[in-house]
């Protein structure tokens, strides 16, 4: 009797031994996304929102940026689970209905030039001429006695691209004059940056703080928060994620999705100086007043003759059944980066030489 006391302490250890020896039951593993779109958006939405998503325990999402075309077809084709794009479907490629092109972010299209080059403000009758091939030099816009160099994305069906193409044209896969060609926006605007002719086109998300570049006023209108937000800035676009409902993860695609519009995705993508899609209700709903605005000015414009209409000159291909022709691979594009490269190379000499002649200098006023 003496021991009795023991059996109930002796039953509570054995229980406890056998819950201590059972094998853990471990938590189901987070499900990993794979994305894959162009720069503009891999920039100002994706990496900010995977962060995020890691960060409140929604899993991982690989974030590839390439281009529009390689994220919209690797999505359609299983590779990835969501594309980025700066565009919505294009009718031409039927096959991009099969995507579900979800809104996420306003962004607006920008031109960009060199930070010095003493031309600030842009018509859209010029922006029509110039990527036409008929403006092709700085003083026909007000600037010096200098060629445009016009730079351009190789890829065909470039979300930024064909948004400018879509507002001058009314057809985003519209052929242009432009030889300078690169494989992303990134890409782009580092060239604009070091060449004082450059002009080029990009997203107000991807330049607002790089002070290499300025961004033109069209119409007079400066590109900046306030006349983005309250749609006064014409060239408003987009920026979507589309989903494939046939992915075999679409249920954990939709959770995500969810989550980029709700509160937390909402503040990735205010910080990234966008705007909410679903949060700007006024700008979807004025984006036909804004088309028609700029239609009408091109309109005037062609009235007075001052448009001609019968074709770019020597313009490379931009559609998707073209695209081999403004690869990165092909003659112009290797003539570009060529010279690109022998412009590099200077600099670096007129460097190196300054730096010399600042060595000598100093080594002769220490004698």
């Amino acid at each position: 009797m003496r021991h009795a006391y023991l059996l109930p302490l002796l039953s509570l250890l054995s229980l406890l031994f056998t819950v201590a020896a059972a094998p853990a039951v471990a938590a189901p593993a987070a499900t990993t996304l794979r994305w894959r779109g162009d720069f503009t958006t891999a920039n100002s939405l994706a990496d900010g929102l995977a962060k995020a998503w890691a960060r409140d325990g929604g899993g991982k999402l690989e974030v590839d940026s390439f281009n529009t075309i390689s994220g919209i077809d690797q999505a359609l084709d299983g590779k990835v689970d969501i594309a980025g794009s700066a565009r919505p479907p294009f009718s031409g490629r039927p096959r991009e209905s099969g995507l579900v092109f979800t809104p996420l972010a306003w962004d607006a299209l920008v031109l960009i030039t060199h930070r010095n080059n003493p031309v600030h403000d842009i018509t859209l009758q010029q922006l029509y001429q110039v990527y036409m091939g008929y403006t092709t030099n700085w003083s026909q816009l007000g600037g010096p006695d200098k060629p445009i160099d016009l730079y351009s994305i190789a890829s065909p069906l470039d979300g930024v691209e064909f948004d400018l193409r879509k507002f001058l044209y009314g057809r985003g896969d519209q052929e242009i004059a432009a030889p300078r060609l690169y494989l992303n926006t990134q890409q782009l605007q580092i060239a604009v940056g070091l060449d004082p002719n450059a002009l080029g086109v990009s997203a107000y998300s991807n330049v607002y703080r790089n002070p290499r570049l300025q961004m033109l006023r069209i119409e007079g209108i400066r590109p900046d928060a306030s006349s983005i937000s309250d749609g006064t800035y014409p060239m408003l676009v987009p920026l979507y994620f589309g989903s494939n409902p046939n992915d075999p993860k679409a249920a954990e695609v939709q959770k995500f999705l969810r989550f980029a519009e709700g509160p937390r995705g909402q503040a990735v993508i205010r910080a990234q100086g966008l705007i909410p899609y679903a949060d700007a209700a006024a700008l979807a709903a004025g984006a036909d007043t804004r088309a028609t605005w700029i239609a009408q000015r091109l309109a005037a414009e062609q009235s007075a003759g001052r448009i001609a209409m019968n074709g770019p000159l020597a313009a490379p291909g931009a559609t998707y059944s073209q695209g081999a022709s403004i690869a990165p691979t092909s003659p112009n594009t290797r003539a570009a980066r060529a010279r690109m490269d022998a412009r590099d190379a200077q600099d670096k000499k007129s460097k190196v030489r300054k730096t010399a002649d600042a060595d000598d200098s100093e080594g002769g006023g220490g004698e």
